[in-house]
């Protein structure tokens, strides 16, 4: 079993949530939320309020792993700049304090959750809800984007940390040596 907090970044609302399982075992919802900032305050006080809220969250849930949605390009310059601001809080929060941080992509996330990469708000929600066996869906979808992190990175994050380390492993044991005669190796 792995405890996972799950970060759907924003600088207004910062989507949190806590999940515990591994592959092929029943999920359990820990908590879901969401971190607020005022849009009027200035960014500083509210990559602060952001931090201070993360900070609490991994004080109250001592996760082993956290999983943050990957900043991709939007139209809106603005939007994505205060999404990666709160992204980089978020890693720096974890690091901080030693924990491992993954990113995944907003695809990757819906593919784990719903088995589609194209699957909407509504579809990732409702999956979520029936995964982790909710009376509600959580809302608002920031929180809902949050435990969807958090499932990703349960039942992906490990495969791919495997797989990564393998690729090392076999990048170090491989030879560079060119083929001798007739292609056998020397």
């Amino acid at each position: 079993m792995v405890r996972v907090l799950g970060v759907d970044p924003g600088l207004t609302r910062c989507g949190i949530g806590v999940v515990e399982g591994a592959p092929g075992r029943p999920l359990r919802m820990l908590g879901v939320g969401v971190v607020r900032t005022p849009a009027e305050a200035e960014i500083g006080p509210r990559l602060l309020l952001v931090e201070q809220g993360i900070e609490a969250w991994l004080d109250e849930h001592r996760p082993e792993l956290v999983a943050v949605e990957r900043v991709f390009a939007q139209h809106n310059v603005r939007t994505v700049m205060g999404t990666a601001q709160a992204s980089a809080v978020a890693m720096l929060c974890a690091t901080r304090r030693g924990i491992p941080v993954t990113l995944h992509t907003p695809s990757e996330v819906k593919a784990a959750v719903t088995g589609s990469g194209r699957a909407d708000k509504a579809q990732v929600t409702a999956m979520v809800q029936r995964l982790l066996r909710l009376d509600a869906p959580p809302k608002p979808a920031d929180a809902a984007d949050a435990l969807a992190l958090a499932i990703c990175h349960i039942w992906r994050g490990g495969a791919t940390n495997r797989l990564e380390a393998a690729i090392k492993a076999a990048a170090r044991t491989t030879t560079t040596t060119p083929p001798g005669p007739r292609g056998t190796l020397r």
